[in-house]
């Protein structure tokens, strides 16, 4: 048995306060959810928004990643349409792979 000691480090944050209208009844959902989770519906709403950053971001890297990728291929490759094709390909390989 491994006996190291791990620590999660968090470093502090700025934060702002944000006032959002929320529909009563998301409201109760969330509550709902939050509580299954042992949570508050702050830490709930924080948890989701972050999530859904992570994604689109994610999302907005890999669409940088193949616009670069269809630059660098359209210098070496003289067929426009060998480079979709290869485009293609690596976009049907990655969401494969989701």
């Amino acid at each position: 048995m491994n006996d190291d000691v791990y620590e999660l480090k968090v470093k502090p944050r700025a934060m702002q306060p944000v006032t959002i209208n929320v529909p009563s009844d998301t409201l109760e959902a969330l509550q709902r959810v939050a509580d299954t989770r042992e949570m508050s519906v702050t830490a709930l709403m924080k948890l989701y928004i972050g999530q859904g950053l992570r994604q689109e971001l994610a999302k907005r890297f890999g669409e940088r990643v193949l616009e670069s990728t269809a630059s660098v291929l359209a210098g070496h490759l003289e067929s426009e349409q060998e480079v979709n094709s290869i485009l293609r390909e690596i976009q049907l390989a990655s969401t494969l792979r989701e």
